[in-house]
């Protein structure tokens, strides 16, 4: 099993910034990917960003250039850093991972795992 505990949430003024941290813990064995998605209010849920373990970096349109998204591997944790925030950025915000674990000598996955979630309202 995986943990995923996410933190940095809040309410924040257009054209602000916040940062969200996502903390993976458990028997993991390796963390392929990690990122962020978000639901907001009528909508379905979206990917944000994804990093690989490679570094690579993935973002939907609409935060390119605003949001960022690091990874700290040894510590198994993910970053998103969110600039000039806007009201429509407003929404829960979801920490996944796709991980194997080896719990006793067996392994199993990956699976995907999620955080449960962490609201950011950006109010005009």
């Amino acid at each position: 099993q995986v943990q995923l505990v996410e933190s940095g949430g809040g309410l924040v003024q257009a054209g602000g910034s916040l940062r969200l941290s996502c903390a993976a813990s458990g028997s993991i064995f390796s963390i392929n990917h990690m990122g962020w998605y978000r639901r907001a209010p009528g909508k379905q849920r979206e990917l944000v960003a994804v990093i690989s373990s490679g570094g690579s970096t993935n973002y939907t349109d609409s935060v390119k250039g605003r949001f960022t998204i690091s990874r700290h591997g040894a510590k198994n944790t993910v970053y998103l850093q969110m600039n000039s925030l806007k009201p429509e950025d407003t929404a829960v915000y979801y920490c996944n991972s796709r991980a194997e674990t080896v719990v006793a000598g067996i392994w199993s996955g990956p699976y995907d795992y999620w955080g449960q979630g962490t609201q950011v309202t950006v109010s005009s």
